[in-house]
């Protein structure tokens, strides 16, 4: 978990290397339903041209439907779901469903206007759309005020740990490992 522009991707794709697992990123979820012009992509398209967050039924179906491929089996992370209590609720839903349960849950953190930086400069390289400043900041308000708040649920689970998402990739990546390996034991 983490705000936009924290690392969360960068940070899954080199777990899901280390672990030998599958990451599953919602952004990735959306962009191969709006690629594949499903009808769930094309809603989501709609919102995510806005600057604004998919809502959560979208977002749901799509992870719902994740879960249930085969590569998931053997373990999985998610990255940047859920983002707010429907969602974890709705997480909770299909892991029991399927016999499963959390192992760990990680925040990535870092200060708004490293966020506001890196994400404006990934705007310019990768021509997103929906990383306008104005979006940006949006995208970050409703973090702090519907996200945010999920990691102290977690907590009380015993589930959270905290990781410093700022320095060179592979300390942060250092770092998660190491807080996992606290938490789980």
């Amino acid at each position: 978990m983490g705000p936009q522009g924290v690392g969360k991707g960068t940070q899954a794709a080199r777990l899901a290397e280390v672990f030998g697992i599958v990451a599953i990123s919602t952004g990735d979820i959306f962009r191969a339903n709006i690629k594949g012009n499903t009808e769930l992509g094309t809603t989501a398209k709609a919102y995510m041209d806005k600057g604004e967050l998919v809502p959560d039924e979208v977002t749901n179906a799509m992870v719902r439907d994740r879960l249930g491929d085969a590569d998931v089996k053997k373990g999985f992370l998610l990255d940047g779901y859920p983002r707010n209590a429907a969602q974890v609720s709705e997480l909770d839903s299909a892991l029991a469903g399927v016999g499963w349960e959390l192992d760990g849950v990680i925040e990535l953190t870092a200060d708004r206007d490293v966020l506001m930086e890196r994400l404006t400069k990934r705007a310019q390289e990768e021509g997103r759309e929906d990383d306008t400043p104005e979006g940006i900041a949006r995208r970050l308000d409703i973090y702090d005020t519907e996200t945010a708040p999920l990691t102290a649920a977690y907590a009380e689970r015993g589930l959270l740990a905290k990781v410093d998402g700022v320095g060179e990739v592979a300390e942060v990546t250092d770092r998660i490992v190491a807080a996992l390996a606290a938490q789980l034991g």
